[in-house]
């Protein structure tokens, strides 16, 4: 279970607090020692549940793998069918584990919750406790097989989703050590050049208002989650934006921009 120990005021005075473009606000940035969960920092409203958007392929792949519906990173390789989401002209492709981890194709995790199907995907995400675990989707709508994770039903906080890094890099989920394995060989990485090699996964998705209806001003909210590790350190890393006017571009990756700007200095000092 990660532990609050909060060093935000200290980090923050040193300037190592990481912050998000003029553009965005930083709902929460969370450091977290994955060996032994020490929480490094903290800052803004880690407890504000949100969609996860594509940051549910993470989990996503942790099931795939373990039901064997996935096999590796290059397999299985599922071509694209007329029909299926194509609101970007790279998933109109064929598309493997790897790939879909890193153009977050929407129609690869809808097809691979189609396999799962309905009582075995809960299963997993109860099993993972993951957020508030409602795979309802949209009222009336019967969708959440397929649309749960895509701002509709499930929500999540930033502290859940380090909690649920915590316990993937820790090996305490229910599923194979196979899963674990394919997981993390699927994911895109990143040399920062200093020894760290993050892992991690953007998430993307329009800000709603209290009632569910879209932002006027079509703003978005973006994520960027995973870990960096250097030998047998691992630091969770956790970091949310929501901006603050419509803005060009996908906010995840602008998440994972401030991300990646932040981090080398960051995990030098912790």
């Amino acid at each position: 279970m990660i532990q609050k120990l909060i060093f935000a005021t200290a980090l923050s005075l040193s300037g190592l607090v990481m912050t998000a473009s003029a553009s965005a606000d930083v709902t929460c940035s969370l450091l977290v020692d994955a060996n032994g969960g020490a929480i490094l920092q903290q800052t803004g409203d880690c407890d504000k549940a949100a969609t996860p958007a594509s940051t549910f392929k993470v989990p996503l792949a942790v099931m795939g793998f373990d039901s064997g519906i996935l096999v590796d990173a290059e397999n299985p390789a599922w071509p694209f069918q007329k029909g299926y989401a194509d609101w970007m002209e790279n998933w109109k492709t064929t598309v493997t584990p790897r790939y879909w981890l890193d153009k977050s194709v929407v129609w690869f995790s809808q097809e691979l919750t189609k396999k799962l199907g309905t009582a075995r995907f809960q299963s997993y995400v109860d099993a993972f406790e993951y957020g508030n675990r409602d795979l309802s989707g949209d009222p009336g709508k019967d969708n959440g097989l397929t649309n749960a994770w895509l701002g509709s039903s499930l929500k999540i906080t930033p502290l859940e989703q380090a909690q649920f890094l915590d316990k993937l890099l820790n090996r305490k989920l229910a599923v194979s050590q196979n899963a674990y394995d394919m997981t993390y060989e699927a994911m895109q990485k990143t040399d920062l050049g200093n020894g760290w090699i993050v892992s991690g996964k953007t998430g993307t998705s329009l800000l709603t208002n209290a009632d569910g209806t879209a932002d006027a001003q079509k703003r978005q909210l973006g994520w960027f989650v995973g870990w960096a590790e250097k030998g047998a350190r691992k630091i969770v890393f956790v970091h949310l934006i929501e901006d603050l006017k419509k803005e060009e571009g996908f906010a995840g990756p602008r998440a994972k921009a401030d991300v990646l700007e932040m981090l080398p200095d960051k995990l030098n000092d912790l």
